[in-house]
């Protein structure tokens, strides 16, 4: 758990209806900010939402509606203010003086979050590298409630140690982090190529889709799982044996909507686990109802890391978590998703083929493994036959 040692904190979320976008997507995606806020320690106090035509330079969001927040925030005793999207260094400086308290957007709260969850030293560098990054831009408004601070979500690593940091001492500090994760990357570059006689397959997905319980499931492993949002950052490896077929299984870091570019960036070695595996397990929420739109959030993120040509399976999690409203028959409206049963959605184009295998199952009660193994037991054996044909004598069938 994180933010045991500090006071919940009571948040305003805010998000805006852009050109293109109905109020239902937006509530959506609220509906997410308000997760990464509880999973940073926060509790949302009330959500406000704007439609725009273009954004204001100054507040990013109209002058009425930061007056509306303005006197919510007075009358409420918030103490943070988020935004789900990013705001410039003078968004920022103008938002907190309207507000008189602190003001986040969503990259410095998806930061927050990285920098309470990482264990280990080098997913703390990592963070930290992006935090500076992410500092560097922002450091004539943040001095003022740096000099103030008494903790609290968005102030919690560099910022607290180094308030004296100047812009000089923060590019030697990102130089310096970058070098030590060089080094880092060339140490876990050597760990991969000696593990690469064994096929290599990686859980990829959304975050709070599973992984993890999947992976604990699949590799008889202790992997931290939470229902909540980057449960895990640090890669797991693990060899797995299906029948007398020997493979490793990676868990990595949860993509999600917006990730920012500085992690992207800090996490390369991390990724690269996805990047040079030879499998990739994409598992998906099916009870989530923008399920179809973390599927292209993943994907799109694939193709951003150079991973999105690889062999893949798709494993629809969370089975037992799906509902979904059964339609009378004298109801005459139009058949939507919501009306979709779990059959009805097998049917479709998630029934998968011979490029994409798909396998629907529920992790938690461990619903269907069985076909999840066999399936994953013939993708790793085509692979490692094509790579090791003189092992094909040692397979037999799963089943016996």
């Amino acid at each position: 758990m994180i933010n045991t040692a500090r006071e919940v904190e009571k948040a305003v979320l805010v998000g805006v209806i852009h050109p293109g976008q109905n109020e239902a997507e937006v509530k959506d995606y609220l509906n997410e900010l308000e997760f990464l806020a509880k999973t940073a320690g926060a509790v949302t106090l009330n959500k406000f939402i704007q439609r725009i035509v273009s954004i204001n330079s100054g507040t990013y969001i109209g002058e009425g509606k930061v007056d509306e927040i303005a006197v919510y925030v007075a009358e409420n005793n918030a103490d943070l203010v988020i935004f789900d999207d990013d705001l410039s260094p003078s968004q920022l400086r103008n938002l907190e003086k309207a507000f008189g308290i602190r003001v986040l957007d969503r990259t410095n709260l998806i930061l927050d979050i990285f920098a309470g969850r990482a264990r280990t030293s080098y997913a703390r560098t990592q963070v930290e590298l992006a935090q500076y990054q992410y500092l560097l831009p922002r450091l004539a408004g943040m001095w003022k409630h740096l000099e103030r601070q008494r903790g609290g979500i968005g102030l919690r690593g560099p910022g607290e140690t180094e308030i004296e940091t100047d812009r000089r001492r923060i590019r030697e500090k990102i130089s310096r982090l970058k070098e030590q994760l060089e080094k880092i990357d060339v140490q876990m570059a050597v760990q991969r190529k000696n593990r690469s006689k064994l096929v290599r397959v990686a859980l990829v997905g959304y975050t709070n889709v599973g992984k993890s319980t999947l992976m604990n499931l699949l590799g008889k492993s202790d992997v931290f799982a939470e229902n909540k949002l980057f449960a895990t950052l640090d890669t797991t490896v693990r060899k797995v044996v299906i029948g007398n077929l020997p493979f490793l299984l990676s868990d990595t870091v949860g993509f999600i909507r917006k990730l920012p570019h500085h992690l992207v960036e800090s996490f390369k070695s991390t990724l690269d686990e996805v990047r040079e595996s030879d499998i990739l397990l994409h598992v998906v929420d099916i009870s989530h109802p923008g399920f179809e739109e973390q599927i292209n959030v993943v994907n799109s993120t694939l193709r951003e890391i150079n991973a999105a040509d690889k062999r893949m399976i798709m494993v629809f999690n969370k089975t037992d978590l799906f509902t979904y409203v059964q339609k009378d028959e004298d109801d005459l409206t139009p058949v939507t998703k919501e009306n979709y049963s779990l059959d009805d959605l097998k049917r479709t184009w998630m029934a998968g083929n011979d490029n994409i295998p798909t396998v629907f199952i529920s992790a938690k009660l461990k619903n269907n493994i069985a076909e999840l193994k066999e399936l994953l037991y013939r993708e790793v054996r085509k692979i490692h036959i094509s790579r090791y044909p003189y092992d094909n004598f040692l397979y037999k069938d799963i089943n016996t």
